[in-house]
């Protein structure tokens, strides 16, 4: 688990990327800097780990593009204590930005076969997430809510209702709404039964899967 200063070198690049593409927040684009994102990634990958594309990972999953984790990072507007759940822990990637960001992160991943790997891998990089869970992440985490933010790291065919009430008034959902094209979806609620709804383009994400179990 080697981090050198070509890996650096390479993640400044990618900085100077994603900036270009237009990320804004510093400290989302500080969090891309400092994440070495080629440990996340099978060795087949290296060479493209600084790459601004998404990749396979284990269990037909994909470690995403790290502008669209820029994306959504930037969009849930995290602050230090932010209480955060994320749908889809996948690789880590996007788990370790958040708490790069200082986020206390609550994540739940459905392939069992990830879930291994990652929740011994995170903290082996210093990334502790207060909780990771093996489970079904269209039914959120009620037991912890209320949450400031809510990431869904897959396309979801709709927005599942309990993550929506699991958001505290002024917390943000940020989700890929769609079938084979999601549409990058950002809910704020401002009252017990009211959201505003803003929309940000066309992404590609694997499915979120319901439990099978």
């Amino acid at each position: 688990m080697k981090d050198t200063f070509k890996h650096k070198g390479l993640r400044q690049q990618l900085v100077e990327t994603v900036k270009g593409k237009g990320i804004k927040e510093q400290k989302v684009l500080d969090a891309i800097g400092k994440i070495p994102r080629h440990l996340f990634m099978d060795s087949g990958f290296l060479d493209h780990a600084y790459v601004d594309k998404a990749f396979p990972i284990a269990a037909d999953q994909t470690i995403s593009q790290p502008y669209t984790v820029a994306f959504q990072t930037e969009l849930l507007q995290v602050k230090e204590g932010s209480k955060i759940l994320e749908i889809g822990t996948g690789s880590g990637y996007q788990t370790a930005v958040l708490c790069e960001l200082g986020a206390k992160v609550y994540s739940i991943e459905r392939q069992l076969e990830l879930f291994k790997i990652t929740s011994k891998f995170l903290p082996k990089l210093g990334y502790r997430a207060k909780k990771l869970i093996f489970g079904d992440g269209y039914k959120g985490l009620k037991e912890e809510a209320p949450f400031d933010g809510i990431i869904v790291t897959a396309g979801a065919p709709f927005v599942p209702k309990p993550l929506m009430s699991q958001l505290n008034i002024g917390g943000r959902l940020v989700i890929p709404v769609g079938d084979d094209v999601q549409v990058m979806t950002l809910f704020i609620r401002t009252g017990l039964k009211d959201f505003e709804k803003h929309e940000f383009g066309e992404f590609r994400f694997v499915p979120l899967l319901e439990d099978k179990n």
